[in-house]
């Protein structure tokens, strides 16, 4: 009797079914992010369907929480994840001085906008994030067509920027303003005694809520608040503000062809639709943004972005952030 049961369970082990599912099990696509949940998942559903013998997982988390994550995979040998996919710049070209990144150019490369002129392959912008002036459309009745406009006395008192040290899309932000402008653009906002918020999602609901009159605003998170009937607006002035998401794949990864693909998928028409319906720019020109979003054109937006060295911003988050807190606090 056991040596019958034996050969029933090898033979249900031959099943193509079984070889499947084994082959699913090896597939199995780990991805840290810090996209929203919304956007996220329906590029995993996507991807997926696309795919059927690749399973994915998936954490989704703010950056620096996954950062800390992946140091502590390090200390204890092996990162657990395939891919990773964020809006923090900086981050990607530390990893990759560490030997962390795989170099993958994508062959979909010549269908996307770049906004890395050192581009190399190891790591590939999937999403172009701006930041504007987010006002409170009751209040507000002349909105600012200016970044000086914010030095005004209808915004005394009432304009809110996220604390650079707990979001890095706002550090990056400050970086970018105090590139364009020079730290002068900081000193004369404090003279108008504008705020500290805490994350780049709280100063746009201070905003909507009348705490501030406006707030420097991340458009997904603002074009969010806006469908669900705030009354706020997304002002961009000349000099904007980009905060590009790039995506690479872990070195070493035991998925590499799936994370390869998943990679290719990400920059695809139909993957980049799902980006675009979120309220922010795809990364590809063949990909419209939806109107009641009120965004730039994705080519003209990488025109007028404010250019920066990131490595340098990089070098002197640190010093930035702390000047910046004693500037805005008055010490």
């Amino acid at each position: 009797m056991r040596s019958r049961i034996l050969a029933l369970i090898l033979g249900l082990c031959l099943l193509p079914g079984a070889v499947s599912q084994a082959y699913a099990a090896e597939q199995k696509l780990i991805i840290y992010t810090s996209m929203k949940e919304s956007l996220i998942g329906g590029i995993v559903e996507g991807f997926v369907k696309k795919y059927p013998a690749i399973g994915v997982d998936y954490q989704s988390a703010g950056a620096g929480k996954l950062m800390a994550k992946i140091a502590a995979e390090r200390e204890s040998g092996k990162i657990l994840a395939d891919i990773i996919w964020t809006s923090e710049v900086p981050d990607f070209y530390n990893m990759k001085k560490e030997g962390l990144l795989e170099q993958y150019r994508t062959p979909l490369f010549s269908e996307i906008l770049n906004p890395f002129d050192d581009y190399d392959g190891f790591f590939t912008a999937a999403r172009l994030g701006t930041l504007g002036i987010a006002i409170n459309t009751d209040l507000v009745k002349t909105p600012p067509t200016q970044w000086s406009d914010l030095f005004k006395p209808e915004f005394k008192g009432a304009f809110g920027i996220a604390d650079p040290a707990l979001s890095g899309t706002a550090y990056m932000s400050v970086a970018l303003l105090d590139k364009q402008f020079g730290w002068e653009f900081f000193e004369k906002l404090r003279a108008n005694q504008a705020r500290i918020g805490k994350g780049s999602g709280q100063v746009v609901d201070d905003t909507a809520s009348g705490e501030l009159s406006a707030s420097l605003a991340v458009d997904y998170i603002t074009n969010d608040k806006i469908a669900k009937g705030a009354h706020l607006s997304l002002i961009y002035p000349p000099e904007l503000l980009m905060a590009p998401s790039p995506v690479a794949v872990f070195k070493n990864s035991p998925n590499l062809d799936a994370a390869k693909k998943f990679v290719d998928y990400l920059l695809s028409h139909d993957a980049q639709v799902l980006i675009a319906a979120e309220g922010t720019l795809s990364v590809r020109t063949d990909v419209a943004n939806r109107p009641e979003h009120k965004l730039p054109l994705a080519a003209d937006a990488l025109k007028r972005a404010i250019k920066i060295d990131y490595l340098q911003m990089m070098a002197t988050k640190e010093a930035t952030i702390k000047k910046f807190t004693g500037t805005l606090q008055g010490k």
